[in-house]
């Protein structure tokens, strides 16, 4: 297991360098001198050249990459264009933000796409698996931006039970889901991303589970006489590492995809400070959330493969 493990973190080393590669060629990829965004538009050729000095812009690209990633390394992607402060520091503190509502929305999609999935798959082809399915294709159907603005109709300007947008009382710089005053603003922006992967994860449980239930070894455990539920459980056991590998791409896509919830109910995550850096052409924050959500990504793939393979030592063998 060990160098299994081993292994894998080195096979992480390559993709995440690839990563950062993309990233810094953001500055020459975007239209525009980034020099030109930095000075003000009275600047002249000096100043230039002393911008272009200190970004390390008059050396050869190869090398700027080298100091930019050395610096990344350190925690020092530069200083955001909009707001003057440091990006790593603005990116942390929004992917924290972020994380707490991708996790509660995976978590939530799991725990109801888990059952039905695994309902659906015991009972293939009765109501029960029609309905499971059903409620899977509409949660990969119905677009989450719509189904914020309804619940925002819905729960907080119909009904006033829950706040619309935020996420607590204004000036706050820490948030906790243990405290009701500021768990509430995380509600609906939660159910909203849940639903997708309520879907998807549902969808691929029903068909692993169905995928082991139809072989020799399940027939024998019926043929001893076990009841439906033994059955179900050695079924779902040996589908887990499937359906594990499918909640942890949802958990990725969530915390890097997640532009329009975040910007619907003004919550301030990657998303939201993705979407204001678009917008500002801050390309030091583009460059610093883009890095770091795709570490991020890169990081929950190696934790579930490592996660599957302790659930079945086979996947290693392989």
């Amino acid at each position: 297991m060990f160098i299994y493990v081993v292994r894998r973190i080195l096979l992480a080393i390559p993709i995440a360098l690839g990563v950062t590669i993309v990233c810094f060629s953001l500055v020459y990829l975007a239209p525009g001198d980034p020099l030109q965004m930095i000075l003000p538009p009275d600047a002249t050729a000096a100043d230039r050249a002393v911008l272009a000095k200190l970004y390390g812009f008059d050396q050869p690209i190869p090398l700027q990459y080298l100091h930019w990633l050395g610096r990344a390394l350190t925690g020092d992607m530069g200083v955001s264009l909009q707001s003057n402060r440091p990006v790593f520091s603005e990116v942390t503190h929004a992917l924290s933000n972020t994380v707490v509502i991708s996790a509660g929305a995976v978590m939530l999609a799991f725990s109801i796409a888990f059952v039905l999935g695994s309902v659906a798959a015991y009972n293939l082809g009765k109501p029960a698996d029609r309905v499971a399915t059903a409620i899977s294709v509409l949660g990969v159907s119905i677009p989450n931006y719509w189904l914020g603005i309804v619940l925002i109709i819905w729960f907080s300007v119909e009904l006033g039970w829950l706040p619309a947008t935020g996420m607590g009382s204004k000036g706050s710089t820490s948030f906790s889901l243990f405290q009701w005053e500021q768990a509430r603003y995380a509600i609906l922006p939660i159910i909203t991303m849940s639903l997708a992967p309520l879907g998807i994860i549902a969808r691929n449980t029903r068909a692993a589970v169905a995928d082991v239930l139809s072989q020799d070894f399940v027939q024998m455990l019926r043929a001893k006489g076990l009841g439906p539920l033994p059955v179900l459980r050695h079924a779902v056991r040996n589908a887990l590492p499937q359906i594990l590998a499918v909640m942890g791409l949802q958990f990725g896509y969530l915390v890097g995809g997640s532009i329009l919830v975040e910007t619907i109910f003004n919550w301030p995550g990657t998303g939201f400070l993705l979407g204001k850096a678009i917008l500002a052409r801050d390309i030091p924050v583009l460059q610093g959330a883009i890095l770091v959500l795709a570490l991020c990504f890169v990081l929950t793939n190696l934790v579930v493969d490592l996660l599957q393979t302790a659930v079945d030592p086979r996947i290693r063998r392989g």
